[in-house]
């Protein structure tokens, strides 16, 4: 039981940690994508279509946080229950999926942003505030994940 158990747990933060660094890759490209093609319009955005750019590298962020929690809370533990497995399983497929999905959703929101500036819209500090709204759900679901650490 112990191993099946130690098993599931590390198989999880992997799989959480994957998830989180694909979504950031994803959301990262789609916004460094329409700044090189927003480039050719307006050269002078690039500052503030790079600083929209690194908003989806967070959730990455999130994961890899979470990954090292996760870690040391195992390192803590001498046997591992499979109910503690399964906590450790739950919140890490959780966070993956929140991560994954809200750096993808919140690129597209910063592309469409950094597309208006391009065509010469002032809508840099509006995308910014806008762009918050998907980084919250990841930033809650990493605390969630915190809170369940056995």
């Amino acid at each position: 039981m112990e191993t099946t158990a130690l098993v599931l747990a590390y198989t999880s933060m992997a799989i959480m940690l994957t998830l989180t660094c694909i979504g950031s890759a994803i959301g990262v490209t789609i916004g460094g994508n329409t700044t090189v093609a927003g480039l050719k319009k307006n050269p002078d955005m690039f500052g503030k279509s790079m600083l929209l750019c690194v908003l989806p590298s967070t959730q990455g962020l999130y994961g890899f946080a979470a990954f090292f929690l996760m870690l040391s809370a195992l390192q803590g533990i001498d046997v591992l229950t499979m109910n503690q497995a399964l906590a450790i399983s739950a919140a890490s497929v959780s966070l993956g999926l929140v991560g994954f999905y809200s750096a993808v959703k919140q690129s597209g929101l910063v592309a469409n942003g950094i597309n208006e500036m391009a065509n010469g819209q002032d809508v840099f500090s509006k995308t910014m505030i806008l762009a918050v709204f998907p980084e919250l759900y990841a930033i809650l679901a990493f605390a969630c994940a915190f809170l369940a650490l056995p």
